[in-house]
């Protein structure tokens, strides 16, 4: 594993935006001081304005799309409910040319400074077990079936720089339980089964016998509030012997109102010397102050 000079490395994992972005953020993050941020996605119904002031970040970031983020564009049926002309818009691209090589859906982004890559998994990711949209990834990526994307995936991953690599991914991997409360499980319809990614879970498991060291698999798309009780919210850690900490970051809504002040949510994660110390979900009011913060894993 590389040396990281046993520094402390600071990264804010932003869940699923689902329009909930203003300026604030922006300055919010600056504020925090952090190293890194990371994007898991949903932005909106492929909302580019979004995107566009995401865009301007002066913070170093990566982000990888989400299901929302092609809910025209993917599927037939988004595709019958697209509010615009799809003959001369294409959306989609738009975000993706907005976030340029912020984005890290198939691809990765390499930090030296940090001694880290970020690797992407698949974007734009409903999760589950059945291989969804298949026009859409075969048209974009040439990618037709699970095997090909944890290859694609894989490939990335193997080119990196670092020995040591962050995953980013919309959804989670598959393997994390299969409870509806699980990070990864299924909380609608027929409560329970596993929804994670099957080809994430295979890259992850084929890069850490490559050697590559993963201290960190962060994502969202599961919100951890659960669809069928309000007494629980869903699991949003997992860990393994190996050393890497998964964080479910989709602390939905992202922004709301405590008493009079408005606060916004971030994940927080420490790093040091190559490992995950500490990860708080924080919410910052407007004056940039935390206003809360609740522990999530200490190491």
């Amino acid at each position: 594993m590389e040396n990281t000079a046993e520094r402390s490395i600071q990264i804010a994992v932003i869940g699923d935006v689902h329009d909930q972005w203003e300026k604030e953020d922006n300055l919010a993050l600056q504020q925090l001081g952090v190293d890194l941020a990371l994007f898991v996605g949903d932005f909106g119904n492929e909302s580019v304005e979004v995107v566009r002031e995401i865009s301007t970040l002066e913070v170093p970031f990566a982000a990888i799309l989400g299901n929302h983020d092609a809910w025209y564009s993917a599927s037939e049926w988004g595709r019958k409910k697209s509010p615009y002309d799809r003959e001369i818009e294409d959306r989609v691209q738009q975000q993706l040319d907005l976030l340029g090589k912020a984005h890290v859906g198939y691809g990765k982004l390499e930090f030296p400074e940090l001694g880290l890559s970020v690797v992407g998994g698949r974007p734009f990711s409903w999760g589950g077990s059945d291989w969804r949209n298949r026009d859409f990834y075969r048209d974009r990526y040439g990618i037709n079936d699970f095997e090909e994307s944890t290859a694609r995936i894989v490939e990335v991953a193997k080119d990196a720089a670092h020995q040591t690599l962050i995953f980013l991914g919309h959804n989670g991997p598959s393997g994390l339980g299969d409870r509806a409360e699980d990070i990864c499980g299924r909380d609608w319809g027929e409560l329970g089964g596993d929804h994670g990614d099957l080809d994430f879970a295979g890259a992850i498991a084929q890069v850490l016998d490559l050697g590559k060291h993963i201290p960190l698999v962060t994502f969202g798309h599961m919100h951890h509030r659960l669809r069928h009780t309000r007494e629980q919210l869903r699991t949003n850690i997992c860990t393994t012997p190996q050393g890497t900490i998964y964080l479910n970051a989709a602390a939905v809504p992202r922004i709301i109102q405590i008493g009079g002040d408005v606060v916004r949510n971030f994940s927080l994660v420490s790093l040091q010397g190559g490992r995950v110390k500490t990860i708080d979900l924080i919410w910052i009011d407007e004056n940039g102050t935390i206003h809360s913060s609740t522990p999530l894993y200490s190491g």
